[in-house]
C-alpha cells in the first residue's frame, strides 16, 4: 500500500511540474509515508509538503493543498485530509482494507514476500565459532539474529547465501589437537600434564576416547619424549603461551605430519559435527561451511596479497610485509606476512573478503560478536585496498546476552555448575523461546534473558502470547468441527462486508502491515521489528476474539469472522517462520 501511495504522490509532483506550479528543474526531496499512529489521522501520513516548503519558500499547508488537489484518484483511497503543519493523511477505502483477506489467502505462505532475486545477491556470514568446543549462549544470540536476518532479507527479495566460516587453520586448533593428544595419553594410563591454557572440557575426553578406540596405543609416546626440555607452565601468561607452543611443536615432531594431522582432524571433525547438530536442533542452517584452509588451497590469500601489492598498498619492514591500512581509516597498519614467511590471520581475512565478491555476491554481511568492533575499520580498509566498494560490506555486531534465573544473574562458568552451552539453554527453555527472546531487542543492545519468563505459560511471556494466538485459531476450527458446523472460503469472501466492528478493522489493519514490517526489518537489519509486529498482531487478534463471538448462529457473519481468523493465522505462521519459531496448533 505504501508503494501505491508513493506512486500517487510522485505522479502529483510530476503534474505540478508539468503545469508550471513547481519549477521543472526542482530537485524533489525524499517522500516519507508512514503509518499513522492514531485512527483519527487516517491510515497513512505523508510529510512531503514540509521539505518541499523549504525548497520553494511557500507555506507547507498551501503545498499540501496543491498536492491533494492534484493527486490521482484511487479506488483504494476513500478520502484525504490535511492536518497540522501540512501532513497529508490518507484514509483507505473499506474495500481495500477487506481485500487483505483475499490477498493473504491467495498468497498463503508467500504473503508478505517479494520474488526471490528481485534484489541484490548477498552472503550473510554468522556464528562462525571456532570449531574447538560446543556452542555457548553467546553464540546462540548471533545464530538467532543471523538466521532471522537472512530469512527476512530473503523474504524481501534478496538472493541470500548463509555461510559459516570455519577457522580450521589457526593456532587455537593446534591447541585443541595437543589437548586431545594429552587426554589420549591419560586414557591410556600415561601420566601427562595438560597445558594450563589447553582445552579442558569433557568433550575433549570424548574426542580422545574416540581417537583411542580407532588407533589404540599407536599414537602414544613416553612422558620423557613429550615433556623433556619443554618450558614449565607458570602463572605468567607468557610462560603458558611458550609452553603450549613448544608442546605443539613437540607433538608435530614426534607424530610426524600424517599422524599429527590425524589427531588434529579428530578434534576438528568432532567439534564441527557437534556444532552442525547443535545449530540444526536450534533451527539454524547454513548453505556453506567455508574452510579457512581453502583460502590458501584455492589461491584467495595469494591473489589478495598480489592485488594489494599491485595497488601499491604493501611495504616491507623488519622482514615482514605490511598493509598500509592507516591510509584507509584503520587505526594501525596490519602485518600480512610475518618475518618467518607465514601469512597472518589478517591475510586470511583479506582472502576471505576477496572470495565473497569473486564468488559473485553483490554485498557481504558479517555478523560478529561485540568484541569484534575493531573489525569494522579493518575490513573497510581491506575492501578499499582490494579495490572493492566498502559500502557493500556490512559488519553487524551482536551484544552479549545476560541470563537471569529467579531474578539473579546466572554466573556463566562451568565451575559453578550453571549451564553455559546453547544446548543446555534449549533444554531449559525450548528452541522457540530461545529463538524469540534472542531477537526481541536490537542486536546492538545488551539483552537480559529472563529464563523464568521464557519458560512460563502466561500472556507475560511474549513468545507464548504470539503462539497462543495461532493455537487459539486452530482451536476454533476444532470447535467448529465438534459443533458440526462448516466454513467456506467463498462464503467468507462474499460476507466480508459484515466485518465492521472496530476490533475487526484493527485486525485487518494489522495484517496489512505485515509486508511493511518485513521491508522495515530488512532495510534496518533489525528482526526485532518483526517481533514487535507479531506481538501487535497477536494483541489485535486476542482483542477481537475476546470482544466478539465467532461461532455464531448467523452463518454469513460466522464465515466472515472465520475467514478473518484464517487470514490472521496465516500471517502469524508466516511471521513466526521467519524468526525460526514454531506456529503451534495446541498449547
Amino acid at each position: 500500500m505504501k508503494d501505491l501511495l508513493h506512486e500517487l504522490v510522485a505522479q502529483a509532483l510530476l503534474d505540478l511540474k508539468r503545469d508550471g506550479v513547481l519549477a521543472a528543474d526542482l530537485e524533489l526531496p525524499e517522500c516519507t509515508i508512514e503509518r499513522s499512529r492514531s485512527r483519527e489521522h487516517g491510515d497513512y501520513a505523508c510529510n512531503m509538503a514540509m521539505p518541499l516548503a523549504k525548497l520553494t519558500g511557500r507555506k507547507p499547508r498551501e503545498l499540501a493543498q496543491l498536492l491533494v488537489d492534484t493527486l490521482p484518484k484511487s479506488q483504494h483511497v476513500e478520502r484525504i485530509e490535511i492536518a497540522g503543519p501540512g501532513f497529508i493523511n490518507f484514509h483507505l477505502a473499506q474495500a481495500c482494507r477487506l481485500g487483505v483477506i483475499r490477498r493473504v489467502l491467495d498468497a498463503g505462505e508467500d504473503y508478505g514476500r517479494e520474488p526471490e532475486g528481485s534484489r541484490e545477491s548477498l552472503t550473510v556470514e554468522f556464528v562462525s565459532a571456532n570449531p574447538n568446543g560446543p556452542l555457548h549462549v553467546g553464540h546462540g544470540r548471533g545464530a538467532a539474529y543471523g538466521a532471522s536476518l537472512a530469512n527476512v532479507l530473503e523474504a524481501w527479495g534478496h538472493k541470500v547465501q548463509r555461510e559459516y566460516y570455519v577457522n580450521d587453520a589457526g593456532r587455537q586448533m593446534d591447541i585443541l589437537a595437543v589437548s586431545v593428544w594429552m587426554r589420549y595419553h591419560e586414557l591410556g594410563g600415561v601420566n601427562v600434564r595438560m597445558p594450563d591454557n589447553g582445552y579442558r572440557g569433557e568433550y575433549v575426553v570424548d574426542i580422545a576416547r574416540e581417537l583411542r578406540n580407532r588407533e589404540g596405543d599407536r599414537l602414544r609416546r613416553s612422558v620423557i619424549e613429550i615433556s623433556d626440555g619443554l618450558p614449565a607452565d607458570a602463572s605468567d601468561d607468557g610462560d603458558k603461551e611458550d609452553h603450549v607452543d613448544a608442546l605443539i611443536a613437540r607433538a608435530k615432531q614426534l607424530l610426524g605430519d600424517a599422524d599429527y594431522r590425524l589427531v588434529f582432524e579428530s578434534g576438528l571433525t568432532w567439534c564441527l559435527a557437534d556444532i552442525r547438530a547443535d545449530l540444526s536442533e536450534f533451527g539454524v542452517y547454513h548453505d556453506v561451511f567455508f574452510s579457512e584452509r581453502s583460502l590458501m588451497n584455492d589461491g584467495y590469500v595469494s591473489r589478495a596479497i598480489d592485488t594489494l601489492r599491485r595497488n601499491g598498498h604493501l611495504y616491507d619492514l623488519d622482514g615482514a610485509v605490511w598493509f598500509r591500512a592507516t591510509a584507509f581509516g584503520d587505526d594501525k597498519d596490519r602485518v600480512v606476512v610475518r618475518d618467518n614467511g607465514v601469512t597472518t590471520y589478517f591475510a586470511s581475512d583479506l582472502g576471505y573478503l576477496l572470495s565473497k565478491f569473486e564468488r559473485g555476491f553483490e554485498r557481504a554481511l558479517y555478523v560478529f560478536g561485540a568484541d569484534h568492533h575493531g573489525y569494522i575499520a579493518r575490513l573497510k580498509a581491506a575492501a578499499k585496498g582490494l579495490g572493492l566498494n566498502p559500502d557493500h560490506i556490512e559488519i553487524l555486531l551482536v551484544q552479549f546476552a545476560v541470563l537471569y534465573r529467579g531474578g539473579e544473574k546466572v554466573q556463566m562458568s562451568t565451575r559453578s555448575g550453571s549451564f553455559v552451552t546453547l544446548r543446555e539453554l534449549r533444554e531449559e527453555v525450548g528452541t522457540d523461546a530461545a529463538r524469540f527472546f534472542y531477537v526481541m531487542r536490537s542486536n546492538d543492545q545488551h539483552l537480559d534473558f529472563d529464563l523464568d519468563l521464557a519458560r512460563s505459560q502466561s500472556n507475560d511471556n511474549p513468545v507464548y502470547y504470539v503462539q497462543y494466538a495461532h493455537a487459539r485459531i486452530c482451536s476454533l476450527f476444532r470447535q467448529l468441527e465438534e459443533k458440526q458446523l462448516s466454513y467456506h472460503r467463498s462464503a467468507a469472501e462474499a460476507a466480508r462486508g459484515r466485518l465492521v466492528e472496530v476490533q475487526e478493522l484493527d485486525l485487518l489493519n494489522a495484517m496489512m502491515r505485515f509486508p511493511e514490517s518485513i521491508e522495515s526489518a530488512a532495510l534496518n537489519r533489525s528482526p526485532q521489528i518483526l517481533v514487535t509486529y507479531l506481538r501487535e498482531l497477536a494483541a489485535a487478534f486476542h482483542t477481537f476474539y475476546n470482544a466478539h463471538p465467532i461461532l455464531v448462529n448467523d452463518e454469513a457473519l460466522r464465515n466472515a469472522r472465520l475467514g478473518l481468523c484464517v487470514a490472521a493465522r496465516q500471517v502469524l505462521a508466516n511471521g513466526l517462520k521467519l524468526l525460526g519459531v514454531g506456529a503451534l496448533e495446541k498449547m
